[in-house]
């Protein structure tokens, strides 16, 4: 008897441990869609509650590629200087975050190829992205 309670306990254990071993585990059908398109590339995974982030360097520049767990790339971000970043969006954070500066801007392209731009401002106390369309229009706080 104390034979099958421990084979069961062991057993359940067994089963646990696995499941959070995938959870952390960047599944091969991703690192492969990302080697096809980054080849050569060092990479840094991030676990997302969604998928996965790969964090890399593009020509000199913090960039991050995010995919599904089916392996399919949902956006592509990569820093850029204030100098690329739409003015009218530019204005609005001088306009609506007075007195606030901007961290770090970045362009942001989807799977369909939709364009977007994020600048981290700091706004009370927290780190905050703001989202703009192509054109600078505000899209969002996040």
């Amino acid at each position: 008897m104390k034979n099958l309670i421990l084979v069961a306990a062991m057993a359940i254990s067994a089963v646990g441990f696995a499941q959070t071993k995938d959870k952390k585990e960047v599944p091969k059908v991703v690192k492969e869609a990302f080697q096809k398109e980054y080849p050569n590339t060092k990479v840094k995974w991030d676990v997302e509650k969604d998928g996965f982030e790969a964090e890399f360097k593009m020509n000199g520049k913090e960039a991050s590629a995010d995919y599904d767990k089916a392996g399919h790339k949902l956006a592509t971000e990569i820093e850029i200087s204030k100098t690329e970043f739409p003015a009218k969006a530019l204005a609005y954070i001088a306009t609506t975050y007075p007195n606030k500066k901007i961290k770090e801007t970045a362009k942001i392209t989807d799977n369909k190829n939709v364009i977007t731009y994020e600048a981290e401002v700091k706004i009370d106390g927290k780190d905050s992205d703001l989202i703009f369309d192509a054109s600078g229009n505000f899209l969002k706080r996040k």
